[in-house]
């Protein structure tokens, strides 16, 4: 009987381990990662003068997205998920992740405006670009032949932004290659200002990315424009930064604005 005893405790040991096992290997992967408070110029100095913590979430979040993973980050607007554009797979997860209808186009994020012009066809003065970016507002501009082409492949063209954000910037840089970027929620639900809001997604990426509440409490977004006619614009969305881009647009520069005949 004893020895009959310790062998059904070595079957019921090795059963619960089994199932531990199997426990484990079906629990989320997701890092939840803390920023500390940045100063504006915190992530676009050099990488040896970054702070060691701050460093190290640049350098996980740069490991999942070379890796073809999302990640989830925060923007000057509103929390965003994120993947290389040039990765037609991750591109893929995107859209799984919120559930996006595949025919509504991605915008890309770059870390520098002198990127904008390898990814785009400009057809306005750069000054006009430094005078709104990096800020909230996304730029639709014709693609180049650079760009991923099964990125947003049933448009000529794509959005193009550089968030106001010192981490977004750097991460950018440290890629060296476009983000594609979209809002971090479920399509057609509420646009998230805290990680807190799209928790149900967290375990869908790899990273999370806590930069705290975000200081935009409208939700808007950033403002749509297109400029991708010669001498013209017209505005896709008005979010969150219409009034000054308009002044820039129009008062500034001498654009005009695009009519709904003149777009047909």
């Amino acid at each position: 009987m004893p020895i009959l005893r310790r062998i059904y405790k070595q079957i019921l040991f090795s059963q619960i381990c089994s199932v531990s096992t199997a426990v484990m290997i079906k629990l989320p992967t997701t890092k939840v990662l803390h920023l500390p408070p940045q100063t504006p110029n915190d992530c676009l100095s050099k990488p040896g003068d970054i702070q060691q913590d701050q460093l190290e979430i640049l350098k996980s979040t740069v490991n999942a997205l070379k890796d073809g993973e999302v990640v989830a980050v925060p923007t000057d607007t509103l929390y965003g998920l994120a993947c290389l554009a040039q990765n037609s797979e991750a591109v893929k997860k995107v859209y799984n992740i919120k559930g996006r209808n595949g025919q509504k186009p991605l915008a890309i994020c770059v870390g520098e405006i002198e990127e904008i012009y390898t990814y785009c066809k400009v057809v306005v003065k750069r000054e006009l670009l430094e005078n709104v970016l990096p800020g909230p507002v996304t730029l639709v501009l014709e693609r180049s032949e650079e760009l991923n082409p099964n990125l947003n492949p049933f448009t000529p063209l794509v959005g193009v932004r550089i968030p106001d954000h010192p981490f977004m910037r750097r991460l950018c840089q440290m890629c060296g290659e476009p983000l594609a970027l979209t809002s971090a929620n479920i399509s057609s639900q509420t646009s998230t200002v805290d990680i807190h809001e799209f928790q149900e997604l967290w375990p869908k990426v790899a990273v999370v990315v806590n930069g705290g509440r975000i200081g935009d409490q409208s939700r808007q977004g950033s403002t749509v424009v297109n400029l991708s006619v010669p001498g013209r614009y017209s505005i896709i969305r008005p979010g969150c930064a219409l009034t000054p881009t308009l002044n820039v647009l129009d008062r500034k520069y001498g654009l005009w604005e695009q009519t709904e005949t003149q777009k047909v």
